[in-house]
């Protein structure tokens, strides 16, 4: 780690270190060098170049060099991927006309889209061990790309579900989720400026996506817009070929060891089971392996997290599908209402950097949680401005304070998972926060579309987000200021007993020991104590 670092942040760069030493004493040289695809090499320091320098048994976060090119690439992927279903709303009406469906019938377009970009966790998680993060993130790219192409030619509004929203969705997924993980192995010490701007680009295609759909939509109409902005998407295979895969120091000798044959007692049970036992095993090791269930059932706070984000998500994007269409039924002009989703966006640009500065402040250390809920509680009443009328003016405050507190939210979200679970555990725990949050993602818009449908009346919709969201945030700071004032008064009973202390080497790291609600090592030593140990 580089010196003059905090000693938090000495500390995480210690564990990363240990986490990937202990991963090839008890997987193998074979499994190291797989999951190390997306994980361990110094790419050069500060400015330099992309050559390492290689630390027997060591690895290291670059925490710079190559590390901005994959945050470069990894802002794009965000912009094709995460802003693009809440740009499909400019292409609503005509989709409603087209297929003569319902408020009901069309969100679930952008519905499966969504759902679908976060319930793929697990498959992007088995592809990310066996393809790496670098051809995942292509493979997505051209599968988003087909579907959007695809969707052009479709003759009704299933059809559109599949390619739209399955395949779409899926190619999503396969190019959001490795970038985000790869870009928190290059970032350790500047991790959440890392994460803050990577979240701009969620900014990015918000400001941009809705100029280009509407353009395309006057030029080419609905049809033309999606065969073009299926070809948009291709570039995310260009940013995933920038994702250099991250090695371990050659000098082992991997390679040679990797083709060598199966331990005498793995071959033995190999033979003994049956094809189906083997295949039943293979499925529950994969499902424990990338589905983070340990932390959910142990990891208290992870738990806490991902009941308030899944919560969340069920009236988070909703305004952002429908904002459009609210304006012009109320007699917007279409270039202005999509102009409301692009000022959205600039307000995100403008606002995540320096919010990505202040946020990697000593101060913020341990209280991100607290920032991230507190933004949900204005991004839920700021929904409440939209029902005051349809004009101009009142929309226009409305998207600012929905931008500057969703810009919050954004810069924060994968910043706070990350420091609950340590970065070994990270690709599964979002995995199964991203399944979790897929189903409330699925059946938001649709349940929005109902509402209108038996109201006539979209400011409805509004009212039902507002509620939602800032329930949400009341719950998370309730619930960890209740974690936070146990975890205190239990490090005042005593010192921690000597034998976790003895044994810390031995553990793969408690899922709660690079989350600290006070930034003490009192409450580190605590949090290893408290034993989430199922991770071992």
């Amino acid at each position: 780690m580089t010196q003059g670092n905090g000693i938090g942040e000495t500390r995480d760069g210690c564990l990363h270190s240990q986490a990937s030493r202990d991963l090839e004493q008890s997987n193998g040289i074979e499994k190291f060098q797989e999951v190390n695809e997306c994980e361990s090499e110094e790419g050069g320091q500060g400015g330099g170049s992309g050559g390492s320098v290689a630390v027997p048994g060591t690895v290291t976060a670059p925490d710079g060099g190559w590390g901005w090119v994959v945050l470069a690439a990894t802002i794009v992927v965000l912009a094709l991927t995460l802003a693009f279903p809440s740009c499909v709303g400019i292409f609503y009406t005509d989709l409603q006309n087209e297929f003569h469906a319902s408020n009901s019938e069309t969100s679930w377009v952008p519905s499966i889209m969504t759902s679908v970009l976060h319930a793929g966790g697990p498959f992007c998680s088995v592809l990310v061990e066996r393809l790496g993060c670098r051809a995942t993130v292509m493979l997505g790219g051209v599968l988003s790309g087909l579907g959007m192409a695809a969707s052009s030619f479709t003759q009704s509004i299933e059809q559109l579900y599949v390619t739209a929203g399955v395949i779409t969705g899926l190619g999503f997924c396969f190019s959001f989720q490795p970038a985000v993980t790869i870009l928190g192995h290059y970032f350790v010490r500047r991790r959440a400026f890392a994460n803050a701007m990577s979240s701009t680009g969620t900014a990015l295609g918000l400001c941009t996506l809705p100029f280009l759909g509407n353009y395309l939509h006057t030029e080419l109409g609905w049809r033309g817009s999606f065969l073009v902005l299926g070809a948009v998407l291709l570039n995310c295979c260009v940013c995933g070929a920038l994702m250099r895969p991250l090695q371990p120091p050659k000098h082992r000798g991997q390679p040679l060891m990797n083709h060598g044959p199966p331990p005498p007692e793995e071959e033995k049970v190999t033979k003994e089971k049956g094809w189906m036992r083997r295949i039943w095993n293979y499925f529950v090791t994969a499902l424990r392996k990338h589905m983070a269930f340990d932390q959910l059932c142990h990891n208290s706070r992870y738990c806490v997290y991902a009941i308030g984000i899944t919560w969340m998500m069920l009236g988070f994007v909703v305004p952002l599908i429908y904002l459009v269409p609210y304006a012009t039924a109320n007699d917007m002009e279409q270039g202005r209402a999509a102009l409301l989703i692009s000022i959205m966006g600039m307000v995100n640009i403008v606002v995540r950097p320096p919010f990505g500065i202040v946020f990697s402040m000593p101060w913020f250390k341990g209280r991100h949680i607290y920032v991230f809920a507190s933004a949900l509680l204005v991004n839920g009443l700021s929904n409440t401005i939209c029902c005051i009328g349809p004009s101009f003016p009142v929309l226009l405050v409305y998207v600012v304070f929905y931008g500057l507190s969703m810009s919050v939210v954004g810069s924060l979200m994968f910043t706070v998972l990350m420091e609950i679970v340590e970065m070994k555990r990270f690709p599964s725990a979002l995995g199964l926060l991203a399944v979790m949050e897929s189903i409330t993602l699925l059946i938001g818009p649709p349940l929005a579309g109902v509402l209108i449908d038996s109201t006539g009346e979209y400011y409805h919709v509004f009212f039902a987000c507002s509620a939602v969201v800032t329930s949400s945030g009341v719950f998370l700071i309730v619930a960890f200021s209740w974690l936070d004032k146990r975890d205190r008064k239990l490090s005042k009973q005593g010192p921690p007993s000597p034998l976790p202390e003895a044994a810390r080497p031995a553990v793969d790291l408690a899922p709660d020991c690079q989350y600290r609600s006070v930034p003490t090592e009192g409450d580190k030593d605590k949090a290893l104590c408290e034993g989430d140990t199922s991770s071992v």
